[in-house]
């Protein structure tokens, strides 16, 4: 696993911090490059989740440790950004919730525990089904996808390494290869930022492609704060050619951007 390969920077202990900031940063714009390698493998897995959702179907993230946390996050922000139900997407961490906060020693290693995880969800076959694992060697996150697949689920993959037994589980597996990390092995930098990456790009090429953004605005976005009501009303401003006490008032009056806009429309 190239991600476990020794580091290409040694004696770290010895440097001052301008080197260990420039190492990293040097390192980390690599990371982009290994994505767009990547991308054709995620188009597909794309418009599999599209195509999932439209026929009613759900996101489900499965990892543990980093990879559960970024699945964890990334599912979080769907609702807000996207305006979707919150159970649209949702992660799943090796070892519960409180896992998020602190290591539960071994619940990676468990490669039935995922399927019983996901069971809670009422999973079914118009589900899709994306594993996280930096290494491509998780046990909760194989086991999960092979059973997922039996059940006729869409199944895909972010992992860090080529071809990994979670690539191998999975029908659109997207490997983004990163190579060693700064720190031998510490897989929450360069493949965490990858695997962020992905993420971001899952999401929101999906909810794009289902509608959930107009032009380049977030016309769906949750109004749950001042800083979010205030980009309501200049995206309000910017699409109709109000005032500013204008956009307020129809914000207010409808609820979202999208209905304002509709209602002006």
């Amino acid at each position: 696993m190239t991600t476990e390969s020794p580091s290409d920077y040694n004696d770290l202990e010895t440097l001052p911090t301008a080197q260990l900031l420039a190492g990293m940063n040097q390192l980390d714009q690599t990371v982009p490059l290994a994505v767009q390698q990547a991308l054709p493998q995620l188009e597909q897995l794309v418009e599999a989740t599209v195509a999932r959702l439209q026929a009613g179907g759900r996101l489900f993230y499965i990892g543990a440790g980093t990879s559960g946390r970024l699945g964890v996050v990334d599912a979080s922000e769907c609702p807000p950004t996207f305006g979707v139900p919150a159970g649209l997407v949702v992660g799943i961490i090796a070892g519960g919730d409180t896992a998020i906060r602190q290591a539960v020693e071994g619940a990676e290693d468990d490669a039935e525990q995922a399927w019983l995880d996901l069971q809670e969800h009422n999973i079914s076959e118009k589900d899709v089904l994306v594993g996280i694992a930096a290494s491509g060697r998780t046990p909760y996150v194989i086991g999960g996808l092979q059973a997922a697949r039996a059940a006729g689920l869409a199944t895909g993959c972010i992992v860090c390494n080529a071809g990994s037994a979670v690539a191998a589980a999975a029908e659109f597996p997207v490997e983004v290869v990163t190579g060693p990390e700064f720190v031998t092995g510490s897989t929450r930098l360069k493949a965490g930022t990858a695997q962020k990456l992905v993420l971001n790009m899952l999401t929101t090429a999906t909810f794009v492609r289902l509608g959930r953004v107009k032009g380049n605005k977030m016309v769906d976005m949750q109004l749950s704060n001042e800083k979010l009501v205030a980009r309501g009303e200049r995206m309000l401003m910017d699409e109709l050619g109000v005032s500013e006490a204008e956009a307020a008032a129809l914000l207010r009056q409808h609820g979202s951007v999208r209905a304002a806009l509709a209602a002006r429309a």
